[in-house]
């Protein structure tokens, strides 16, 4: 019983430091992703998004093309992202812009959706870059 005690302690202490790592990265992540966005930096961005969500959704050269006439003036996490899932969050963000060429400011939401790769310990973003197409 004695030895079961300290043993139970050990794995607690190591799920803990998986969930601290795990938390840590999607902080991290989360900054990074923002920074990119914030800075108008599109093609950083691309690189948080998942492997396979890029290449069923490529970014045609039209819609690079429109980002680049974009000028980020706001993003707001709001209440910051919850947990969904054992390995998911979503997060919802306020994103404004101004197109350059216009000077027509518009905000829009930005529904995220991360997911955590056990084995790589990385997060990556499945819904893609946010949509800034007028509608």
């Amino acid at each position: 019983m004695k030895r079961t005690i300290p043993l139970a302690l050990a794995l607690l202490a190591l799920a803990g430091c998986a969930t601290d790592k795990r938390n840590q990265a999607l902080n991290k992540t989360l900054m990074n992703y923002g920074a990119a966005i914030r800075w108008g930096d599109f093609t950083g961005a691309q690189a948080f998004i998942d492997k396979t969500y890029a290449e069923e959704h490529p970014i045609s050269s039209v819609e690079q093309s429109r980002l680049q006439q974009l000028r980020v003036t706001g993003y707001d996490e709001g209440s910051g992202p919850r947990p969904d899932g054992d390995d998911e969050v979503v997060q919802v963000v306020q994103i404004n812009v101004v197109n350059i060429n216009t000077q027509a400011e518009r905000g829009i939401v930005d529904r995220q959706r991360w997911h955590y790769d056990r084995e790589k310990g990385k997060w990556t973003l499945m819904t893609g870059l946010p949509d800034f197409s007028p509608h």
